[in-house]
């Protein structure tokens, strides 16, 4: 079969060279890719907002499913118009999307159907979101309400930063805001939790730490990520129950009574507190850098997953998975996630000595004249899977300083909390 992968970072590498391994894939082509998945597939350069070019391409090159990677076109109903159009795709719709393209569409379904989550209130002007902030206890929690790449959340220690949060998300920092959600901040443990669903059947799909913090030590401004390792080390049998339970359950079946379905992967970012889960916020795709320590762990065979999951026979699949537990390191260009330079010559990659566990997986990259140059933020991703992920880390460590690339920075505190 042939096989569209829509995106262009390291999740979308990675599910690329998941699915190569599959002896059912004949070709498969990403809409657009970077230089990371132009050597296992071939790129397709396009604006992923022209669906109808889209539409055309697919139909050209004979592509028999579609698996979507990021959230834009998912929220921007791209699913729908595949569907429409008689494309086999893998991924949810526009109303299902909604858990992901607005906080507070999410935060109501959790107020109906009684999910755990943090207290909230919402505003749709700077003046009432102000004369909130002044009854807070601090810290608090300033979220913009629609896609924001994963930066457009605040947690405010001070009422001046809270201004600052409201202002900047009402001003447009992350396009139009019509409204803005205000919650209390809960101190626990990040979790990132993810299940594969085809509409009628779902299944868990592994656990994940994800830190998106700039700073080592988990400070500093939001990121789309730095780095990430699975599973959680928080997860337990009892926890997995309460989530699936209190949590991915109640939701499922809120948007059954909307009339719709979830089709693909609903990823929970959780708060865990004393083992009890408090849903975040909901993404409705694989996770970046999630994805990149999840994939290589699984045993089963990537493609037979996405197909039973777009044919409702989910049920039939057993999800099996490796012991060796994984980690990545993302490199990035420095100054990200501010001002960055783009086009900067990536050299040595081909000497990078890779072992059978190990992987760069590309994010920010692009072929020019043969070689690869950045063109983004998170740049590369280095991952591994081992018993020992301490000594993984030091491996990745050593792998980025032979890179020697002197535009990139990382963090080396990836996992730090295992480690403690």
């Amino acid at each position: 079969m042939n096989v569209g992968i829509i995106g262009s970072g390291g999740r979308e590498h990675a599910i690329c060279n998941s699915l190569k391994i599959s002896r059912r894939i004949k070709e498969i082509y990403c809409f657009p890719g970077n230089a990371g998945t132009s050597f296992i597939a071939k790129n397709i350069e396009i604006d992923l907002t022209n669906f109808e070019k889209l539409k055309k391409l697919i139909k050209q090159f004979n592509i028999d499913l579609i698996i979507i990677g990021p959230e834009k076109p998912l929220v921007d109903g791209l699913v729908d118009f595949l569907k429409k159009n008689e494309i086999k795709v893998f991924g949810p719709n526009k109303i299902a999307s909604q858990l992901e393209g607005s906080k507070i569409f999410t935060k109501n379904l959790c107020k109906k159907y009684n999910i755990p989550t943090a207290n909230f209130g919402v505003f749709n002007n700077i003046k009432e979101s102000l004369s909130f902030l002044d009854k807070c206890i601090f810290p608090i929690v300033v979220k913009a309400d629609g896609l924001a790449a994963g930066k457009g959340v605040y947690i405010c220690e001070s009422l001046e930063h809270s201004i600052n949060a409201v202002n900047e998300i009402f001003n447009g920092k992350f396009g139009e805001a019509k409204n803005i959600l205000i919650e209390e901040f809960l101190k626990g443990e990040e979790m990132s939790f993810f299940i594969i669903s085809d509409g009628e059947n779902y299944k868990k799909f592994g656990s994940a730490q994800d830190h998106k913090r700039v700073l080592e030590g988990d400070r500093g401004k939001n990121t789309g990520g730095m780095g990430a390792y699975s599973p959680s080390r928080l997860e337990n049998e009892d926890l997995n129950k309460k989530i699936l339970e209190k949590i991915i359950e109640p939701t499922l079946k809120g948007l059954k009574e909307l009339n719709t379905e979830f089709v693909g992967f609903l990823y929970a970012g959780l708060m865990i507190i004393k083992n009890e889960p408090f849903l975040i916020e909901y993404n409705v795709r694989m996770g970046d850098p999630e994805c990149q320590t999840i994939l290589p762990r699984l045993k089963t065979d990537f493609f037979e997953v996405i197909e039973a999951c777009t044919s409702k026979n989910l049920r039939e699949i057993k999800l099996e998975w490796f012991e060796e537990k994984s980690i990545c390191i993302v490199l990035c260009s420095k100054g990200y996630p501010d001002k960055y330079q783009n086009n900067i010559e990536i050299k040595n990659l081909e000497k990078i000595k890779l072992e059978n566990n190990s992987f760069v997986y590309h994010a920010g990259t692009k072929i020019k004249d043969s070689n690869v140059y950045s063109n983004g933020g998170r740049v590369l991703n280095f991952v591994t899977k081992s018993k020992n992920l301490k000594e993984s880390r030091n491996d990745l460590i050593n792998l980025i300083n032979d890179l020697n690339w002197e535009n990139g920075y990382f963090r080396k505190d990836i996992g730090f909390k295992l480690f403690e």
